[in-house]
């Protein structure tokens, strides 16, 4: 009876155990607005090279917005207060001096979802340079975080999108917020309102095009959004229609929606013989199974307010697609 009564205790210590081993550790939910970045880093470092650096890559201007804004906001923390609640911000680039120059990324190391980025350094120079040669791969994976929880965020309250989805063969997910503002064969434009102004997405498709030089695509992108813009897109005068603001130098670049290779452009829209105008993102999508471009765009007009977020928003959604099988 004893050496039963030993087996089994010795059976419930395996047991708890093994329980303790695979039992994963709690992490609380990270917080935070889209797009905020906590910079752990002490203030006599802040006021140095170093945090001119961090300002002028990782919180750079983004690119193709009427006014400066930060592609990232920017909240400074010494690390004496980095701790408690403060960790579960859901971006933290954490800067180290006085050790191996490296750049270091983790996921969830405090909260779910989180991303974190160590970069540290013997000297000034050493946490300098490895900023500026890795800034691409640290801005990528904090805007990857940010539109993950933008999507998610927007889970919450589903546009239906079963029409859009019969006639262009895909799927995509965006607020119910927004409604359709225009309809007409294979062309969709939807948008919603905003205080001062409304954020659009247009939806259409042209045939493929093999062979064609990326110098050659992008006139044609131009091109084609200046024609959808006068036949769908009318001003408040007479006449007038949306077109692209010749005086604004084009962004041109590749990139993957849907997991195929798009064309990417970033500028500002205006609108002719009228005062209106804001910045755009166009993607045409390679989608050579079926013979097309799926071409999407988005464009805010948001006077006298940040347009940043705004900008964001549409590149979730468009991140969002899927081309259906």
């Amino acid at each position: 009876m004893k050496l039963y009564l030993k087996a089994f205790c010795l059976l419930l210590i395996l047991a708890a155990c093994n329980d303790s081993n695979t039992k994963q550790v709690y992490k609380p939910q990270s917080s935070g607005n889209i797009n905020d970045l906590s910079v752990v880093i002490d203030n006599d470092l802040w006021d140095t090279s170093v945090g001119e650096t961090i300002r002028s890559t990782i919180g750079a201007p983004l690119y193709g917005l009427p006014q400066d804004e930060p592609q990232f906001t920017l909240r400074q923390i010494p690390s004496s207060v980095f701790s408690g609640f403060v960790k579960n911000t859901r971006l933290i680039l954490k800067i180290r001096k006085g050790i191996a120059a490296a750049t270091k990324f983790h996921k969830d190391p405090y909260a779910s979802p989180q991303r974190m980025v160590m970069v540290s350094g013997m000297t000034n120079q050493e946490i300098s340079e490895q900023l500026m040669t890795n800034q691409d791969k640290i801005v990528k994976a904090f805007k990857r975080q940010e539109i993950q929880e933008k999507q998610r965020r927007t889970k919450k309250s589903l546009f239906n999108s079963t029409a859009i989805s019969k006639q262009l063969g895909i799927n995509i997910q965006f607020p119910s917020i927004y409604r359709l503002a225009n309809q007409s064969d294979n062309f969709f434009w939807l948008r919603r309102d905003t205080k001062t102004g409304t954020v659009n997405l247009l939806l259409y498709t042209l045939p493929y095009t093999e062979n064609i030089t990326k110098e050659a695509l992008a006139k044609r992108v131009i091109k084609v959004r200046d024609s959808i813009g006068k036949q769908y897109i009318s001003g408040p005068v007479d006449g007038s229609y949306m077109t692209t603001e010749e005086a604004y130098t084009p962004f041109f670049g590749e990139t993957q929606v849907a997991n195929l290779n798009s064309f990417e452009t970033k500028s500002i829209w205006q609108v002719k013989d009228a005062f209106m105008s804001g910045p755009f993102i166009n993607y045409w999508i390679e989608d050579k199974t079926n013979g097309r471009y799926l071409i999407v765009e988005g464009f805010v007009y948001a006077p006298s307010v940040g347009k940043r977020d705004y900008i964001f928003e549409l590149e979730a959604i468009i991140q969002s697609i899927s081309i259906k099988q």
